[in-house]
């Protein structure tokens, strides 16, 4: 099992100390640098400079957000950042929800995410091939544009620049079981949410193909008080689950209810929708913020890792603005 440092997106404004993080975590050992977005930073950016300032760290995006641009767009973003870094780039992808869609990008969420999903990929991987101009028939992703609003001229392209890995790996983020079923037929590899060691039947994995990256993201932190070492995992919780969707349609809430904690969600969502948001915090149970990271003191962390190499998983994204976790995640991988 791999490991990887996620640093996810900004908050006020970038974190002077990721940098550092970054170049640590690449002379301990570790494979992977993961960033993301919301509706802040981009994920693109923050890698580029990370790529800069390091020379073997895989630079990974968990997740960019499908529809924060065109997948040409997408393929562009990524086919740069590769060229740049001699070949480290991994694309993950997600849909993120409609919320954030629809509120945000100002775009409809797609009633048919799992063909939106198919058909954007497969324009990515059109243009990471270069074998032809860009062409697919498709609800959601036509290219060329053929609509009855369009000027009805667009010419099939194809990139100018030639990627420099047709095969550059594309990774989707999905929750539910046909949308992590299509991801292990289309995609390179699977971001999860949520990852229970302990709970692996929850998402109803099919026969995995040969090479395809499990990669969830887990905080750790040592620490001698568990409790206290939970406590930004339930802040982290509360907001997903409480705040990063509708009350009647909630990725993330559903989600934990399938793993069992289905009474706790919605309790979660309730308080936070109502403005008491600590209180939504504190709702969240210690007992499913704790199996789904790596908290505690150090032989507490070294028996859990256990589980978490027993099952699927060939990456697993820390997520630690810790030196010494980090450290002592990379000893205890050795």
């Amino acid at each position: 099992m791999r490991l990887g440092l996620a640093l996810g997106y900004w908050g006020r404004g970038p974190d002077p100390g990721h940098l550092a993080l970054v170049q640590e975590a690449e002379r301990l050992g570790y494979d992977s640098v993961w960033t993301s977005e919301a509706w802040g930073s981009d994920a693109f950016t923050p890698l580029t400079w990370y790529a800069a300032h390091t020379t073997r760290i895989r630079l990974g995006t968990a997740i960019v957000q499908m529809a924060a641009r065109t997948p040409t767009a997408t393929a562009m973003h990524a086919l740069t950042l590769d060229h740049l870094s001699g070949g480290r780039m991994m694309l993950g992808l997600g849909l993120s929800g409609p919320q954030v869609v629809e509120g945000w990008y100002g775009r409809p969420f797609p009633r048919s995410p799992l063909t939106a999903t198919r058909e954007y990929v497969d324009v990515v991987r059109q243009v990471l091939r270069r074998e032809a101009p860009v062409e697919l028939a498709g609800r959601f992703h036509a290219h060329p544009y053929r609509g009855a609003d369009g000027a009805g001229i667009g010419k099939p392209l194809k990139p100018i620049v030639h990627p420099l890995r047709a095969d550059l790996p594309v990774l989707l983020g999905a929750e539910g079981p046909k949308n992590i079923e299509q991801t292990t037929r289309i995609a390179d590899g699977w971001l999860p949410l949520y990852w229970s060691p302990m709970r692996p039947d929850v998402y109803q994995l099919p026969s995995l193909p040969r090479d395809f990256m499990v990669a969830p993201m887990a905080r750790a932190h040592v620490c001698d008080d568990v409790s206290e070492g939970l406590l930004p995992v339930k802040a982290m919780l509360g907001f997903y689950i409480g705040g990063m969707g509708h009350a009647a349609k909630n990725f993330h809430a559903d989600l934990m209810a399938r793993m069992g904690y289905e009474e706790e969600a919605r309790r979660i969502q309730e308080l936070f929708l109502a403005g008491r948001k600590q209180e939504a915090v504190l709702a969240v149970p210690d007992a499913f913020a704790d199996e789904i990271s790596l908290v505690g003191p150090r032989a507490r962390i070294a028996e859990r890792l256990e589980l978490w190499r027993k099952g699927p998983v060939t990456d697993l994204l820390v997520t630690s603005p810790d030196p010494h976790t980090l450290r002592v995640l990379a000893g205890l991988n050795a």
